[in-house]
């Protein structure tokens, strides 16, 4: 038998069998949240508790052998070990599992080796992990540990040169756990070669090598000519930072103007808008958190400010007189609180009183007063000595911002759809700028590529290729009234202009932290779902929201791809920082649980995207590098953002939807270091640092990125893909691996059945690493067919969803051993058995009610796969019950456990298949249910009901 029956093999040293729990289970352990994604697919039984460990998931399941195979080459563990395990070798030799000894891991891995350059600047970008790289140096200071392990790394300077010039390599940890190390150096010449060595602390202060690996350099970015490079070719239409208004408007113009390429698409969800209460905080404000402002009252009113809440005042009066109560009264606007006195004639009015009774008396102007912050208002109110007028602090008038007035109302978001053929028959892209209000430059960006687009068509055969072969839809802001609120008010604005603070937050004390991070408000690893990297207090600036999808925003996102199906590709353009990122986005932050990766075809399309996408930003005249240590998964490169927008439109809606932090950080030949940006650099053009040149040189990438669409549209032909070593004989257990022409997701078998989507996938062996090597313990035929990212199927034509009728998918065999045999055979056999007669309880006239009856069955076929049939062979009312010459109104229908929905019982000529099987089994016993349902105005007959049925079990691959 094989030593697995999907993952690969187990290794030598295969852990023993669980002897399992009183309740029939066993306790497992997984390595995250990737793996029980996949143990879930794999139809394994969860159901028995799940708790998360520091390092990893441990689980109960109910375990079949073969399912601990399974799990255990799937890399899990299972804690409580029980009887050994054997297997056989070839002569029906039957050896120990430490027999024969897999190879030694090697403790050094090299991730990446990449060169890049910069205005005349080489840099060599390494990667490496060590197998000890999270363990510390015992007695260490626990608060600033210090490694155990040495990572040293040495480069050539060409072929046939030697390795010199020695540089530690630095760790990096996140999240408590280790990632990699890594550095960034300088060279003058294009290294060919890296070598990496770990040392460890040996006797006396002295070192000892603890691994070493040798590996090739490769080149970051491609030297390409950009679409600005072309004879004609218009660009540079910005010319200085643009509020959502102009943005808008110009998209406006440019649908007009270019009736037959492009139009509006106009979003439901209307954002609350650039408007805010009008409020005022009325007594001491307190001096620090010590001394509580208890005598403070906050007042917001009930009309939006430019709507006549602006402009209300409120009066704190102080009457003569003692023994008096606490009042309210009202002339125009002005509210004025007669504040309470007592026998004595000082005020006794606390806080909390005025609040309740502003809110009762002020006759509809003010409809939330509170106590100050989180003071319980006990404090007595002293008198004011003028009226205190209310306000929305909104304003126009901060200097540098452009000119224009700002809607005050509900906002439309738009979206500038761009295409010849706007029929959803081409891929989709979609560009949504600026979720976060402070950041300027991916406004411009947006509107730089979408006026390239326009202007373009007509002249240029590439921006016509993209227009004629893509649907676009820019979204130039997704934020405007954060957008308009950081143009005018406060320009670190990040969150949009919702208010969900209670009343210990609301003062307009806390006005620039209001609102929802609309890119912590998605439904895939959100906060709520105990992922890392949002908030749920409302004042900071990850607030996610008071639930997922609260905002109008995000919804309109939602609303976006779900009405356009087509679109197929998805960048939420972000500054800054200089990052270009996808999937994981986020991870729950104790044992560092990711969402899960993409498949190893769809991340392998990601970086061959991303190269394609940062090599036409570079190809400007800063030459401006995003670097590879900030590429990858966004949790990996950048930090967790539970509930971004990314993981939503990838996980729920297949898109290949990416992040882009552009800005970056620039080189300085001067100086020989990277300046970084900032949110809103100053405009004019400038070698390092410039809104402008970011605009030019992240529209390239934006240009480009709608190419890598057009391009995945229009490829229909599938991978190429090889098992390596390919079909062999071996005298020991050896490793394999899958390669591909292009970026494919591999689906493969080594158990002999025909391998389908919901087949073991080729993984990586480590994230930003290629494919894991598959241990080959014994003679194993692997079948597998591949899926580009495009969703072609290698071998054409092979259907995986339906292996029995497709044409054939690939195998070959590694074979083990000295060739000699041991077997037997299993005659062709299909078994169905019934356990007696299903009777339904007896039916009541003049009652409507469903009625249900089972029987019990018993199947057994060795066929490759199966079908199981129920039919009514009579003609007389065919498919229902009958009684003599009388019939039930309803059909009769029927559903096995495992199989589809109830069924009307069809003919002789049409059987309602109940259950499949894509695999043989033994003494399956699923239960037949037929359901009868009887209406109130059913007419029915004394007697009984029946009808004789036949059940089929039937193959198409004996």
């Amino acid at each position: 038998m094989l030593a697995a029956v999907s993952a690969g093999v187990l290794t030598a040293s295969a852990p023993a069998f669980a002897s399992g729990t009183d309740d029939g289970t066993v306790r497992v352990k997984l390595t995250g949240a990737a793996m029980l994604a996949e143990a879930q697919e794999r139809g394994f039984d969860l159901d028995h508790g799940l708790e998360r460990v520091p390092d990893g998931i441990e689980a109960k399941m109910h375990l079949s052998k073969a399912q601990e195979l399974e799990l255990l080459a799937m890399g899990g563990e299972i804690l409580e070990p029980g009887e050994e395990f054997q297997w056989g070798l070839s002569k029906a030799r039957i050896v120990a599992a430490d027999a024969l000894p897999r190879p030694a891991a090697p403790t050094v891995r090299i991730v990446r080796a990449d060169y890049f350059s910069t205005k005349g600047q080489g840099f060599l970008y390494v990667e490496a992990r060590t197998t000890k790289g999270k363990e510390n140096l015992p007695g260490g200071d626990p608060e600033n540990p210090q490694p155990l392990v040495t990572m040293t790394l040495e480069s050539d300077s060409g072929p046939g040169t030697a390795f010199a010039t020695p540089r530690a390599m630095n760790r990096f940890m996140d999240s408590g756990e280790y990632m990699f190390h890594r550095n960034r150096i300088p060279v003058d010449k294009r290294p060919d070669q890296i070598r990496v060595t770990a040392t460890l602390p040996g006797p006396g202060g002295t070192t000892v090598t603890d691994g070493q690996a040798v590996g090739k350099v490769s080149d970051w970015l491609d030297e390409v000519t950009p679409l600005t490079a072309a004879p004609g070719y218009k660009y540079d239409f910005v010319d200085g930072y643009k509020h959502p208004q102009q943005l808008y408007a110009r998209f406006e113009e440019m649908a007009q103007q270019y009736p037959e390429i492009a139009e509006i698409v106009r979003m439901p969800n209307q954002t609350n808008g650039y408007q805010r209460k009008a409020q005022a905080t009325i007594g001491p404000a307190p001096t620090n958190p010590m001394t509580p402002a208890q005598s403070t009252v906050v007042v917001s009113s009930a009309a939006w400010g430019h709507e006549g809440g602006n402009g209300i005042s409120v009066e704190m009066v102080e009457r003569p007189g003692a023994n008096l109560p606490l009042s309210v009264t009202v002339e125009g606007k002005a509210v004025k609180v007669h504040l309470a006195k007592d026998s004595g004639g000082a005020l006794a009015s606390t806080a909390k009183q005025v609040a309740d009774a502003i809110e009762a008396g002020s006759q509809g102007l003010i409809d939330r007063a509170h106590p100050y912050r989180a003071n319980e208002g006990t404090g007595i109110v002293p008198a004011t000595t003028v009226p205190i007028v209310l306000t929305d602090f909104l304003s126009q008038k901060r200097n540098g911002a452009p000119a224009g007035e700002v809607p005050r109302g509900p906002y439309t978001i738009r979206a500038l759809r761009i295409g010849k053929h706007r029929d959803g028959s081409k891929p989709g892209v979609l560009i949504q700028a600026s979720d976060h209000a402070r950041e300027w430059v991916p406004m411009t960006i947006t509107l730089e590529a979408a006026e390239r687009l326009v202007r373009n068509y007509a002249t240029d055969p590439a921006t016509r290729d993209i227009i004629d072969n893509t649907d676009i839809f820019l979204i130039p802001v997704n934020n405007p009234d954060g957008a308009n609120y950081s143009f005018y008010n406060f320009a670190s604005q990040r969150k949009n202009m919702t208010n969900h603070c209670p009343d210990a937050a609301a003062d307009p004390g806390n006005r620039n932290a209001w609102g929802v991070d609309l890119n912590r408000n998605y439904r895939v690893g959100s906060g709520f779902d105990g992922y890392d990297g949002a908030s749920d207090s409302c004042t900071s600036g990850n607030y996610m929201g008071p639930a997922e999808l609260s905002e109008p925003e995000s919804k309109n996102s939602v609303w976006l791809v779900e009405q356009y199906r087509n679109i197929k590709f998805m960048m939420s353009v972000h500054s800054n920082g200089g990052q270009l990122f996808w999937q994981p986005g986020a991870y729950i932050a104790e044992g560092r649980i990711t969402t899960p990766r993409p498949p190893l075809g769809h991340e392998s399309f990601y970086w061959q995207s991303a190269e394609r996408i940062l090599s036409h930003v570079r190809a400007t005249p800063r030459q401006t590098v995003v670097q590879t240590e900030d590429v990858g998964g966004s949790s990996d490169v950048l930090y967790s953002s539970a509930g971004n927008v990314r993981e939503d439109m990838y996980f729920n809606y297949g898109i290949f939807s990416f992040g882009w932090e552009v800005g970056g950080s620039v080189y300085d030949p001067n100086t020989k270091r990277f300046v970084d940006g900032s949110f809103q650099p100053p405009w004019p053009d400038s070698p390092l640092i410039s809104g402008h040149g970011e605009t030019l040189e992240y529209a390239n990438g934006i240009m480009e990125m709608f190419r890598v669409a057009a391009d995945w549209g229009r490829d229909k032909a599938p991978a190429t893909s090889t098992l390596t070593p390919s079909a062999r004989q071996f005298d020991s257990p050896t490793a394999v691996r899958f390669d591909t022409n292009e970026p494919a997701t591999i689906y493969y078998t080594t158990d002999g059945t025909a391998p389908t989507l919901q087949s073991t996938r080729y993984k990586q062996t480590e994230f930003r690493e290629p494919g894991e090597e598959l241990w080959v313990d014994k003679t194993t035929t692997f079948k597998w067919f591949s899926v580009d990212a495009a969703g072609n199927v290698e071998p054409a034509g092979y259907d995986p969803n339906n292996p029995a009728t497709a044409n054939s998918y690939r195998s070959e065999t590694i074979n083990i051993g000295e060739g000699g045999t041991v077997g037997g055979t299993v005659p062709a056999t299909l078994s169905l058995s019934l356990a007696g007669t299903a009777t339904f309880d007896p039916f009541v006239p003049g009652v409507a009610e469903d009625y249900e009856a089972s029987v019990n069955t018993n199947v057994i076929s060795t066929a490759g796969n199966a079908t199981l049939s129920v039919a009514d062979p009579s003609s007389t009312h065919t498919g229902k019950l009958v009684n003599g010459a009388f019939a039930l109104p309803e059909p009769l229908q029927v559903m096995a456990t495992g199989g589809p929905a109830f069924a009307n019982v069809g003919g002789a000529a049409a059987p309602t298949n109940v259950l499949t099987y894509d695999a043989p089994v033994s003494n399956a016993k699923p239960t037949i249910t037929f359901k009868q349902a009887i209406k109130a105005n059913d007419a029915l007959r004394t007697g009984t009901y029946s009808k004789t049925l036949t059940f089929t079990l039937s193959t198409t691959n004996p």
